[in-house]
C-alpha cells in the first residue's frame, strides 16, 4: 500500500508491452473518507496509470494506452483500452469481494455456459525439462501413473517442444508435430487420455517467431522486427491472423486438444512502435490488440466447450480483457518454493478468481502452500519410493475444500515475507455456509500459536470447525470465530493448518 503526499504523483506502466509485466493494471484507490474506487485497465498491450494530486483539480487518474499520437484516415476506426471503475464506501477488503463477485458472474470464462470448476493437471516438462526430449510412450506413462497412485487427473499438459524445432523449444514457428519423437502425433496420447477420463493441455506460443522457422521463411511480410533476429507475428495482419486462427483449429482438431495453452515470451512493444510512422503512432499496437482479441474470439466460437491458458513468461498478460477470454494456470514462473507461492496467493487471489501454480511436494507445508483452484503436478511418478499415500492424502484433502476458492477471500494477516511471521487467509462461500482457512507458521517464528479474527459469518449461526489433520469437529459460534477469533495451535515448524467450516443447518 503506498501514500499519495500533496502535490505528489504516482505512475505505473508495464516495461515492454505486456500488460502485468511487474505492475498489475489494478488498482484500489482508497481514501481517507473510508471510501474509494477500484480503477482497472483492460489492455492486452501498452497501458500507463498516473495518480496525482495539486491545489486545483485534487485526486487526477489518468489511466489508458501510453503513447498515442496519429490521424485516422477515411473510413477507419480504433478500439481503445476497456478501463473499469468500482467505487464503494466502508470496507476495501468488501471492495475487492465485490470486485471477485463481478469477475466470477460476469468475466471468467465459461466453457459450454459452466465456470470451469477446481481442476488437477500433471506435466513432466515443468521439474524435468524432458518436453522436447519425450516421445509419445513417455507421456502415456506419466497419466498411467498417476491414475495408477489414485490421483485424479482432469488433464494431461503437454508443454513446450513437442513441434519441429532445430535448437531447442525456443525455436518457435513451426507449428506442426514432430512425428520423428511423438510418432502418431499428439493424437496417441490425446487419446490414451481421454480413454482413462483425462483431457489434454497443449502449449503453443504463436506470437514469437524464430529464424530457420516456417513462418519467419515462408512469410516475412506477416512479421514485425529485424532480419537475423527473432520477429513478431502482426496479429494485425488480417492474413497472419487468419492463417494462424485456421491453423490452430486444426492442429486442435486433428490432434484432440482439449485446452490451447498461449505463451508469450517477449516484449513487444519495441517491434509495435518501431513499426509505426512519425503521424501514426500506437496504430500497430492498436491493430495487433484487436487482432489478438479476435483471434481468441474465433478459436472460443468455434470451440465453445475449450478453456484457453494466458501464460506470457508466467503471468505477464492477466488484464482484464485478456482474462474475460482465458484463466492464468501457471501465474508465474517462479514455482514451488513455499514462501513465494504462500505470497502470490495472499495477493492475487483479490483480483483474480481463478489460477494455478506447480505442485511438487509431499510436505504439508510445501504442498498447502501451492495449494490454488488450478494444480499442476510436477512429480517424477516414474519414482515409485515416493510417499503416495501422503500424496493422495494431501490431493483428497484439496479436493474436499477446492470449491471454496470461489467463494469470498479475506487476507487475516498483514502481507510479509519475513520467514519469522505468520500469514494466514480465508474463503467464504456465505450462500453455501462453509469455508476454508490456511494457516502457515513459517520456519523462524517464535510465536506458538495465533487467534484470527475471521470475517463475513453469520454471528447467530453455529458452525462446525474441521483441522483436517487432526479430524475432530468442533462447534461454535459465528459471534465467536469473527470477534475473539480462532485459536491455532500447530505442533511442527514451519507448519500448514488447513480448517474447513460449515454452518450447522
Amino acid at each position: 500500500m503506498s501514500g499519495l503526499a500533496p502535490k505528489a504523483a504516482l505512475r505505473f506502466a508495464p516495461p515492454g508491452g505486456r500488460p502485468s509485466d511487474s505492475v498489475l493494471p489494478y488498482f484500489n484507490l482508497e481514501l481517507p473518507t473510508s471510501e474509494g474506487v477500484i480503477v482497472a485497465v483492460g489492455w492486452p498491450g501498452q497501458w500507463a496509470a498516473t495518480f496525482s494530486r495539486d491545489d486545483a483539480a485534487g485526486l487526477r487518474v489518468r489511466a489508458g494506452q501510453e503513447l498515442t499520437h496519429f490521424v485516422l484516415r477515411p473510413g477507419e476506426e480504433v478500439r481503445t483500452p476497456l478501463i473499469v471503475l468500482q467505487f464503494w464506501k466502508g470496507d476495501s477488503v468488501r471492495a475487492q469481494n465485490v470486485w471477485r463477485r463481478w469477475m466470477l458472474a460476469h468475466n471468467l470464462p465459461r466453457p459450454g455456459g459452466k465456470l470451469p470448476p477446481a481442476q488437477m493437471a500433471a506435466c513432466s516438462s515443468h521439474q524435468f525439462g524432458e518436453m522436447i526430449h519425450a516421445d509419445g510412450e513417455s507421456q502415456k506413462l506419466f497419466v498411467d501413473r498417476y491414475l495408477e497412485e489414485g490421483i485424479k487427473l482432469d488433464y494431461w499438459w503437454m508443454d513446450a517442444g513437442w513441434y519441429v524445432n532445430e535448437t531447442g523449444w525456443p525455436n518457435t514457428g513451426t507449428w506442426e508435430v514432430d512425428t520423428k519423437r511423438f510418432r502418431g502425433g499428439l493424437r496417441a496420447i490425446t487419446d490414451h487420455a481421454h480413454a482413462k477420463g483425462v483431457k489434454s493441455i497443449v502449449w503453443f506460443e504463436p506470437e514469437r517467431v524464430t529464424p530457420g522457422t516456417w513462418l519467419y521463411d515462408t512469410h516475412p511480410e506477416w512479421l514485425l522486427g529485424r532480419d537475423g533476429e527473432q520477429k513478431l507475428l502482426d496479429l494485425g495482419n488480417a492474413d497472419a491472423r487468419q492463417w494462424l486462427t485456421d491453423h490452430v483449429d486444426k492442429l486442435i482438431n486433428e490432434q484432440g486438444i482439449d485446452l490451447y495453452r498461449n505463451d508469450f515470451n517477449i516484449d513487444p512493444l519495441g517491434f509495435w512502435r518501431g513499426a509505426d510512422a512519425a503521424d501514426r503512432q500506437g496504430l500497430t499496437e492498436i491493430r495487433y490488440v484487436e487482432g489478438f482479441l479476435a483471434y481468441w474470439d474465433e478459436l472460443r466460437r468455434r470451440h465453445p466447450n475449450m478453456l484457453i491458458d494466458t501464460c506470457a513468461s508466467g503471468g505477464r498478460r492477466n488484464d482484464l480483457e485478456t482474462l474475460r477470454r482465458s484463466v492464468p494456470l501457471l501465474r508465474s514462473d517462479y514455482i514451488i518454493e513455499p514462501v513465494g507461492q504462500q505470497l502470490h496467493t495472499y495477493g492475487i487471489a483479490s483480483w483474480i478468481p481463478f489460477y494455478g501454480t506447480g505442485l511438487n511436494s509431499t510436505d504439508p507445508y510445501v504442498f498447502r502452500s501451492q495449494m490454488c483452484p488450478h494444480l499442476i503436478g510436477c512429480y517424477d511418478v516414474r519414482l515409485r519410493d515416493l510417499d503416495y499415500p501422503q500424496l493422495r492424502r494431501l490431493y483428497q484433502q484439496w479436493r474436499q475444500v477446492a470449491d471454496c476458492y470461489f467463494g469470498d477471500y479475506y487476507p487475516l494477516t498483514p502481507y510479509n515475507a519475513g520467514n519469522d511471521v505468520w500469514m494466514a487467509w480465508q474463503f467464504d462461500r456465505p450462500e453455501q455456509g462453509d469455508g476454508l482457512v490456511q494457516v502457515f507458521r513459517r520456519a523462524d517464528s517464535v510465536y506458538e500459536s495465533a487467534r484470527l479474527r475471521l470475517r463475513g459469518l453469520d454471528p447467530d449461526a453455529t458452525y462446525t470447525v474441521t483441522d483436517l489433520d487432526a479430524n475432530a469437529p468442533q462447534q461454535t459460534n459465528g459471534q465467536e470465530l469473527m470477534g475473539k477469533g480462532l485459536r491455532v495451535t500447530p505442533e511442527n515448524q514451519p507448519a500448514a493448518l488447513l480448517i474447513s467450516y460449515k454452518r450447522t443447518e
